[in-house]
């Protein structure tokens, strides 16, 4: 009966803590979304576009036209509205028929062609560089960056919580010096460099023994252990230094505590205390970092994939940001906004579950 009282009790303030955090995501992610949107709808952008999309030798006379015909020279909060779906979409007609509409194809009437077609309709806009859907193409590229981003939590996370663990069991030994500097080497080494290292000494056939033929392009319809490797080891190091830090910092703050005394004191073996003891409570804090990789993968595949020529996520925004592709601009915009508040709350909630000493007010 106290336990139910209890979960009760501790429930509500649970219920109403992720209640808030939703409220705080959303406000979060309009405010951020619209900065985008207001940086890629500026007035160079959309001259670039217009001579991009009807005729480079347009005077600016005619780009003030081609603007005006499709409304981007509208203010910068309703063409907004607008882009969410939250406000009707503009619409140009002549003699009855939709002459531009973002809705419908031209030659439709205006009743055919709607007044609501934006983000939150499921429609992201139509890509410049790629001709197709913004939805299609973050779908196709995402999920090659998802199996990326994978593969590198599995190579990361275990070896840098075994690196921070050992390092942290006997603070200030040789063992404990060795795995720091390993530590801080992979930290301050960034992709760019160790990409080209790897590719120089393990894929090179002139330098190298040429262990890794495979490219990272085909990795895209077949992984296997030559073409997948590289791009993996080279995101994963750059992380682990700073999970196994971490990791050491946690792992020396528990081993220094009273009860990890005075279980030394009544005889416990040393693999016991740290395995049965001292392990649980410190992973508590790796935790959070662990979970705030993510976003920061996101600016890792950047590189990476651009590097290895995988053709995901951050090779996508790339080319986006390369071609002037507003509208896939703006989708890689909502699905980083997405993935990092997302998992700022996985990781509040988590943290609150992990960590028994800590109460929501």
């Amino acid at each position: 009966m106290g336990r139910r009282f209890r979960n009760r009790i501790t429930g509500a303030p649970m219920g109403l803590f992720i209640l808030r955090r939703l409220g705080v995501m959303i406000l979060t992610a309009l405010c951020l979304t619209f900065i985008v949107f207001t940086l890629t709808n500026l007035e160079p952008n959309l001259e670039k576009l217009a001579k991009n999309q009807a005729n480079a030798r347009m005077t600016d006379d005619q780009v003030i036209s081609w603007l005006d015909n499709r409304g981007y020279n509208d203010p910068m909060l309703i063409k907004y509205g607008r882009w969410l779906g939250v406000l009707p979409h503009f619409t140009r007609e002549e003699d009855g028929e939709v002459v531009y509409s973002r809705c419908a194809t031209p030659g439709t009437t205006i009743e055919e062609a709607g007044s609501f077609c934006g983000v939150l309709q499921g429609n992201w806009g139509w890509s410049t560089v790629f001709q197709n859907e913004v939805l299609e193409i973050l779908g196709v590229r995402g999920w090659q960056t998802a199996k990326l981003m994978f593969f590198v939590m599995l190579v990361m996370v275990p070896g840098a919580l075994i690196v921070g663990v050992l390092a942290g069991m006997k603070e200030g030994s040789k063992l404990d010096r060795s795995l720091s500097t390993f530590s801080i080497g992979t930290t301050a080494t960034p992709e760019y460099v160790s990409g080209v290292i790897f590719i120089s000494l393990l894929a090179s056939p002139m330098i190298g023994p040429n262990w890794f033929v495979g490219s990272a392009q085909t990795a895209m319809d077949n992984i296997t252990f030559e073409n997948f490797t590289l791009p993996v080891l080279t995101i994963a190091l750059y992380g682990m230094g700073y999970i196994a830090r971490m990791t050491r910092a946690s792992m020396t703050e528990v081993m220094t505590a009273q009860y990890i005394r005075t279980a030394r004191l009544k005889g416990v073996s040393f693999q016991q205390i740290v395995l049965k003891h001292a392990l649980r409570n410190a992973l508590i804090a790796p935790f959070t970092v662990i979970m705030l990789q993510l976003p920061w993968l996101l600016n890792g595949v950047v590189i990476v994939e651009t590097l290895f020529n995988f053709k995901g996520f951050g090779w996508t925004l790339v080319q986006a940001a390369g071609n002037n592709d507003i509208e896939l601009l703006l989708g890689v915009s909502i699905i980083s906004v997405v993935v990092v508040l997302v998992t700022q709350l996985i990781s509040d909630i988590g943290y609150v579950f992990l960590n028994p000493r800590i109460r929501i007010a």
